[in-house]
């Protein structure tokens, strides 16, 4: 009976979830295969440096000596002058000439990445951000009216309530807010606070997550069951 007890401690978390107003509004038991993952730094770079690949424009293009345009005459003759011999002023070494070995559209930047892969590493970030005390869970965020000042007030309470000052005093983004579902007067309240970086909990990723300090999770219930489906 004790083995058993054991692992099902092992199996679940327990986090507190917060209200508006910052007090504590109860506790959520966490999937350990989503928030106890092994920390994978191989996996991990590779989605993340594959998310970022993905992202490139691929539109810079440079042209060769052969492409630019002019410098079919020799600039001087080969030899009597007294100065380096040069064939045509369009060289890689002259101003105005091709340029050598530099970008071209034609290359393509896009890698593969797996929906076991993309989750895999999630679960590894958000395990350390867990372990790291970097998760804020909030029973809901959802605001009655647009008002980015009671949007500040929920701010500060919760950066209060968690110990992260940086929360509500930063000028720039320190917290991805994921929200759970769209909400007009939500977004429009959190999203001029220059702390916040707003998402949706659907598009939550290793990327958006290790590019913050904090992450704060909205209707953290249904979030973690919807994670815990990723994988």
């Amino acid at each position: 009976m004790e083995a058993k007890t054991d692992k099902k401690i092992k199996d679940k978390m327990e986090a507190k979830i917060y209200d508006q107003k910052g007090g504590v509004a109860g506790s959520i038991d966490l999937p350990a295969k989503v928030f106890a993952a092994k920390w994978r730094s191989d996996l991990v770079h590779q989605v993340v440096e594959g998310m970022r690949s993905n992202k490139r424009a691929g539109t810079a293009d440079t042209k060769g000596r052969g492409e630019v345009r002019g410098g079919g005459k020799k600039p001087w003759k080969q030899k009597g002058t007294g100065r380096a011999r040069h064939g045509s002023s369009r060289s890689p070494i002259w101003v105005g000439g091709g340029v050598t070995h530099g970008p071209l559209a034609e290359k393509n930047y896009k890698r593969k990445i797996s929906k076991k892969m993309r989750a895999q590493a999630l679960f590894s970030v958000l395990s350390k951000k867990l372990k790291d005390n970097e998760i804020i869970f909030v029973d809901t965020l959802t605001q009655s009216d647009i008002k980015t000042k009671k949007g500040v007030e929920v701010i500060k309470n919760l950066a209060k309530a968690s110990g992260f000052p940086t929360l509500a005093t930063s000028k720039k983004p320190r917290a991805l807010t994921a929200l759970f579902g769209r909400s007009e007067k939500t977004e429009k309240s959190f999203r001029n606070i220059p702390s916040l970086q707003i998402v949706f909990l659907k598009n939550l990723n290793p990327l958006d997550v290790l590019n913050r300090k904090y992450l704060v999770i909205e209707n953290p219930t249904e979030a973690v069951k919807f994670l815990e489906s990723r994988s």
